[in-house]
């Protein structure tokens, strides 16, 4: 059943190379997908999918060194044979911390730029459970812009030179570029896993 599915990803070569990890489950590899920018899933025709069911598509930057995490992109189905996924929201950026210490601690190795489509042959049923999490999700993701937004905006009218500072005993300040750093590394994150939140 590997082949009733394809993936083009644009500017390259169709790819119908999925291996299949169980009789519902199926991947394939695509080699620097940090260049690509849209990804799209379909049904080849070689066979349809078996009734009541459709195809969920996975998508993940596998990463030896921790467990696959796995996000929803969507699904396909005998009635939508196809459907177009922007992933460049989720490409991966290396991140690097100061809070992780050992982050150097085996030198430098190598980012992974490949990733990976993984699709689950699930009940229909869960076609409807994955477009609400999907607007979960984005709901979420889009609150959390918005307020990082406002933050960064609001904090940034206050912006003064050192040259205007005046000294003010017991007031702290923090540089401009500390909150527009950090405000960088959370929507990368973000962008990433937009529930990574949850674990920190």
């Amino acid at each position: 059943m590997a082949n009733v599915f394809g993936l083009i990803c644009s500017g390259r070569l169709v790819q119908t190379n999925f291996e299949a990890m169980s009789e519902t489950q199926f991947l394939t590899t695509i080699p620097d997908a940090d260049a690509i920018n849209h990804a799209v899933v379909f049904l080849t025709g070689a066979a349809p999918l078996p009734a009541g069911t459709v195809g969920v598509v996975y998508w993940s930057w596998p990463d030896p060194a921790a467990p696959p995490n796995w996000q929803v992109l969507g699904h396909i189905s005998n009635a939508k044979p196809s459907a177009i996924f922007k992933i460049s929201n989720l490409k991966k950026l290396h991140e690097l911390s100061n809070e992780n210490q050992f982050s150097s601690a085996f030198g430098a190795q190598k980012i992974c730029t490949n990733a990976q489509i993984g699709i689950a042959i699930e009940p229909e049923a869960n076609a409807v459970l994955v477009s609400n999490a999907l607007q979960e999700t984005n709901s979420y993701a889009t609150f959390a812009e918005k307020m990082l937004e406002n933050l960064v905006n609001f904090v940034a009218s206050f912006a003064v030179t050192q040259d205007q500072m005046t000294p003010t005993p017991g007031v702290s300040y923090i540089p401009l570029n500390t909150l527009q750093t950090w405000y960088q590394n959370f929507e990368r994150r973000l962008q990433q896993n937009p529930n990574f939140w949850k674990n920190s």
